[in-house]
């Protein structure tokens, strides 16, 4: 069997590293190819991941770079096209909802070849997003749909997607965190930056709705204010410190902490030992719902409702001003910790590998 796994944003190596551990161990004499398009080119946040989480160096980079979202699809499908004709993949995985995630299904499907989506049937029901298109596009040609939670069998029931495409497997996501839980914990990444755990604010914004408008202004201003009562730690988004570096009059107030963007390992010790983190991604909601970490995100939707109902997200909308009300909700917040949603137990890239290359049954048996 000869498989192609196509990743292309920092979010998606982590959803896709277990899966090409599980099929490699399962199919060990298969071809496993992988394919970066480069839609994140910046090292510390494609290169330090690959590093991290111990996925062997792609066998081809298609440096695809930034630009519209026309330019990107258009680059790598023009890019993956003849990767595509000379590893003669028997089947194309694909993790997510971005651009890369689209360009690698409709160059597949225009070449007639198989595609396993991972993280299948999120809905955020805002066709605003570019991402909402990316997913229902995907999950409409691909041929198995791997389930990361329950929410998303409805979705694609509603779409009239057959049962038998779809599979509820769990998280990959939290699969890499798992497997990584304890180097994680030994990193003491907020130790470094002289803060104490369960002390902070962690927050990250790169979403062009807050980003590339004036509602980053306002975000920073409430931030500032935040700091009066606790720390605050920002990673900065290349997109998002360009934007903010145009701000008029702004300086970092005493007690926001500006950093750059952390690898995958620096980074979850930081979520872990946090007071709270705000968010506008989608990863860090679940992140943050396995691990029991107040998450408050700043949208007006989510297509992982399942963190709201199962974890600890709370929508604020796309309201910079409810960023006053975060200490408010902490202290009202119940002591217990949420369980994860269902199968989000480590185990969900083992359960993509025995639909893809079931175990030998004399195997078994032997």
């Amino acid at each position: 069997m000869r498989v192609l796994y196509v990743v292309g944003t920092r979010p998606n190596f982590v959803k896709t590293a277990p899966v090409i551990a599980a099929m490699r161990d399962r199919l060990p004499e298969g071809r496993h190819a992988i394919v970066h398009t480069g839609q994140h080119y910046d090292r510390l946040m494609s290169e330090v991941f690959l590093e991290e989480l111990g996925v062997p160096a792609p066998d081809h980079m298609l440096e695809v770079g930034s630009g519209t979202h026309a330019q990107q699809t258009a680059r790598t499908m023009e890019r993956l096209e003849p990767v595509i004709e000379a590893e003669r993949p028997d089947l194309i995985v694909v993790p997510g909802d971005v651009n890369s995630t689209l360009a690698a299904v409709l160059t597949a499907v225009k070449m007639e070849l198989p595609v396993a989506h991972v993280e299948s049937g999120l809905r955020s029901f805002d066709m605003t997003m570019p991402e909402e298109v990316n997913r229902i596009v995907a999950d409409r040609f691909s041929s198995h749909l791997f389930l990361h939670s329950e929410d998303a069998i409805g979705n694609l029931r509603a779409e009239g997607v057959g049962q038998e495409r779809m599979h509820f497997v769990g998280n990959t996501m939290i699969d890499t965190l798992v497997a990584l839980e304890d180097r994680i914990a030994a990193t003491g990444a907020a130790a470094q930056l002289g803060l104490s755990p369960g002390s902070y604010l962690l927050v990250t914004l790169h979403r062009p709705a807050l980003v590339d408008g004036p509602l980053l202004g306002e975000t920073v201003h409430h931030l500032s204010h935040l700091t009066q009562g606790m720390p605050v730690v920002f990673p900065v988004h290349p997109r998002t410190r360009k934007m903010m570096e145009a701000l008029p009059d702004w300086s970092a107030p005493e007690g926001l902490h500006l950093t750059e963007p952390f690898g995958y390992l620096d980074f979850l010790s930081l979520v872990t030992d946090a007071r709270a983190v705000l968010t506008d991604s989608g990863g860090i909601q679940e992140e943050t719902t396995y691990l029991g970490v107040p998450c408050f995100t700043l949208r007006a939707n989510t297509e992982r409702p399942v963190t709201v109902t199962l974890g600890t997200n709370t929508l604020l909308g796309l309201e910079p001003s409810a960023i006053a009300e975060i200490p408010a909700f902490l202290a009202n917040r119940p002591a217990d910790r949420p369980p994860p949603p269902p199968l989000w137990d480590g185990q969900a890239a083992e359960r993509i590998a025995d639909i893809l290359a079931p175990p030998d049954p004399e195997m078994l048996t032997a």
